[in-house]
């Protein structure tokens, strides 16, 4: 009787990545390939595997056991990396061309292996040096209606869509979005990281019971409404790009819960790198990718409305959603909820936990604090507005106004 040994998690190494590969069949020789771990975020380590003799390149992301960015006092499931990987290739069967493809996966291991997209840049990096990408909104808009249109209800029907929900059950990351997002920025928490000069601020906010009341609400429908599959945690350190080319990345907050929700945090993270441009970029550039920043925001939102609507019109599950009427409805909800998820996000890259370059990086102190105080005032109006404001010309209206 043969023996067969289960595979047992270890953490890789930059040499056991290339035994793993070999093994598995993805490289021919491992004394002909080199690797190295690049990655430089919270929870994962990501190898770049190189073939000199080919030059083709990977990449394979493997979870840990444990958030990277605290340490092993902060356990996660690895399961998370099967999470991802699914919801990566969930949206390939709609937009291939705007995710990175998978070619291998392991859950034993929590390991995916995929395309290498060292040839693009992270959007946050390329923004903050002031360049601008044609085709981003257009092929972010396309990204989220295609995606949350048919993960939905109206292109499933109630039981497919609850038969796909069942895999995507992520509750160790959707604790750290509901506590970072929705519940930490809102009180004193040792997570919450902030300068002592946004302290009188910051208590502001702790004391505004309306505000307080108002990302309450927006809370239970992050935990109670399951409309589509998100990415859960959509920022433009999640998109990878070129100027021909969009990749959505990291995948792996992704659960069913409000459409809205996606959207919101890609537009905050514009919203925060328009409110951070002010103060970062010269004279002669700051019109410039201003008017760029506030046309992606505008334009995101188009496609994604225009999208989703013709294919609620052409593909909703019962003839009764396939109606301008309900159209309307299911968009103004939307919406609204994009708006008021926008300004949670805003204000979580503040005061919580995990910051974002674009503000952070601002050299001249006075210049940052005048930056975090707009962004934090603008995620309170984003929060307040989401049933006034009733197109992206409302908000960019309003950006416009913070730079006078």
């Amino acid at each position: 009787m043969t023996n067969v040994r289960e595979h047992v998690y270890e953490q890789f190494t930059e040499q056991s990545v290339l035994v793993y590969l070999e093994r598995k069949g993805l490289i021919s020789d491992r004394e002909q390939v080199t690797c190295r771990e690049v990655g430089d975020g919270n929870l994962n380590y990501v190898f770049i595997v190189k073939d000199l003799q080919t030059g083709k390149s990977l990449v394979v992301k493997q979870a840990l056991p444990y958030a990277k960015v605290v340490g092993e006092s902060w356990p996660l499931s690895l399961d998370r990396a099967r999470i991802e990987r699914q919801a990566l290739q969930e949206a390939a069967k709609y937009v291939p061309a705007l995710v990175p493809e998978v070619f291998d996966f392991d859950d034993d291991y929590a390991v995916t292996v995929m395309e290498d997209l060292s040839d693009h840049v992270i959007l946050r990096k390329g923004l903050l040096e002031g360049n601008q990408y044609p085709h981003i909104a257009n092929d972010i808009g396309t990204y989220l209606a295609e995606n949350l249109f048919n993960s939905s209800d109206e292109a499933l029907g109630p039981v497919e869509k609850k038969k796909l929900a069942r895999q995507f059950v992520n509750p160790d990351l959707c604790d750290i979005t509901e506590k970072l997002v929705f519940t930490d920025p809102y009180k004193k928490s040792d997570s919450n990281s902030y300068s002592e000069n946004l302290q009188e601020t910051v208590e502001s906010l702790w004391h505004d019971e309306r505000l307080v009341f108002e990302v309450t609400k927006l809370k239970k429908q992050f935990l109670t409404e399951g409309e589509a599959l998100l990415h859960g945690d959509l920022h433009t350190g999640s998109v990878f790009v070129t100027a021909e080319s969009t990749k959505v990345i990291d995948p792996e907050f992704a659960f069913y819960g409000p459409s809205g929700f996606d959207i919101g945090a890609f537009i905050a993270n514009l919203t925060l790198n328009y409110i951070a441009q002010q103060e970062r970029a010269d004279e002669a550039n700051r019109s410039e990718i201003s008017e760029y920043l506030l046309e992606a925001i505008e334009q995101t939102w188009a496609v994604f409305e225009k999208r989703y609507r013709e294919l609620l019109l052409e593909k909703g599950f019962e003839e009764r959603q396939q109606t301008a009427q309900y159209a309307d409805f299911v968009l103004e909800k939307i919406w609204q909820d994009t708006l008021g998820f926008a300004g949670c996000k805003t204000i979580r890259r503040i005061i919580g936990l995990a910051h974002v370059e674009d503000i952070d990086g601002i050299e001249d102190a006075a210049g940052r604090l005048q930056a975090q105080q707009r962004a934090i005032e603008t995620g309170r109006s984003l929060i307040f507005n989401r049933t006034v404001w009733r197109s992206p010309k409302s908000l960019t209206a309003y950006l416009k106004g913070l730079a006078k």
